[in-house]
């Protein structure tokens, strides 16, 4: 296999309590990690798709790192990690920079642990290379997009917005991308975005502020990645032929997901969890989550 033939150039610095790792890929794109906690390895694939992987480490790290090897990864494009030359942010090389960080770090297999859009990333990776994964942690994910955008997010936002005439929002002729481009700025003029996702308004504040403690933010994968047809594909319909052990975690509030999207989700080794919350349950929902996972552990043995 190609990841089999490249050479992994690592950088390592060490502190008492992390490793901070940048790992250059394939295709000669610095990607940022940092490795925290002990236990089971489990990467953290983030949503967005763009937002990063240091959300979760500063607001649910502590939990986590007590009961895994966590590895935050900003993928391609995101946050601290740069963007290939050849601004290649496809399904295929997305998954091949899981396998090559996997391999760069020693790990023989791992949990995947997705939020949101990174949710379709794993069913691309756990799709590919079934026998890395030894168990998926979904949290308010999205396993077709299209659902999410059209049976939830529009409709919400119009709702919030006080627009009858939705068709032009939900017309499937115009790109998703098109559509949220006309409707996000009306959200946020009146200040209405943050119901989208959160209960409170200060969790989105909270949230906001994040940004600014990393420099140079790199928001390439964000304005890439939605307009590539193949994250848009339907994967809960491959849901059932998985036998790796899932955690769906849902909130009853999450209107960016859709809080019915877990119908149709037929793992059929799944413990589905719910609370009633928004789409940052690490933030605003803590111990539901906790106890969540808490229970996926024990139950499947990890």
């Amino acid at each position: 296999m190609r990841r089999a033939a490249c050479l992994f150039l690592l950088f390592i610095s060490l502190s008492t309590y992390s490793q901070t790792r940048h790992i250059i890929t394939s295709d000669s794109t610095d990607l940022f990690i940092e490795v925290k906690g002990s236990g089971t390895p489990c990467l953290y694939i983030h949503g967005g798709p763009g937002s990063g992987s240091y959300w979760l480490e500063k607001f649910f790290g502590s939990f986590l790192e007590k009961h895994f090897q966590m590895i935050y990864l900003d993928q391609r494009g995101t946050g601290r990690s740069k963007s290939p030359k050849d601004m290649n942010f496809s399904m295929d090389r997305m998954v091949e920079d899981f396998e090559e960080v996997r391999s760069a770090l020693g790990v023989k297999d791992w949990i995947i642990l997705g939020h949101s859009f990174g949710g379709i990333l794993q069913m691309g990776y756990v799709h590919r290379f079934p026998e890395a994964i030894k168990g998926m942690i979904m949290v308010d994910c999205s396993l077709n997009m299209n659902e999410s955008l059209n049976d939830s997010w529009i409709p919400k936002a119009c709702k919030l917005l006080n627009i009858t005439d939705t068709a032009p929002y939900l017309d499937k002729s115009i790109s998703p991308a098109k559509r949220l481009e006309k409707i996000i700025p009306e959200l946020q003029k009146k200040d209405l975005f943050w119901k989208m996702a959160f209960k409170r308004k200060e969790s989105e504040e909270k949230m906001d502020r994040t940004y600014s403690e990393i420099p140079n933010w790199n928001n390439d994968l964000s304005e890439n990645a939605m307009t590539r047809a193949e994250y848009f594909e339907d994967y809960k319909k491959f849901t059932s032929d998985i036998k790796t052990p899932v955690l769906f975690f849902y909130g009853t509030n999450d209107w960016m997901i859709g809080p019915k999207h877990y119908k149709g989700v037929n793992f059929p080794n799944m413990q589905l969890s719910k609370c009633d919350g928004g789409h940052i349950p690490f933030l605003e929902n803590q111990k539901d989550l906790e106890k969540a996972i808490s229970i996926y552990l024990k139950k499947y043995n990890f």
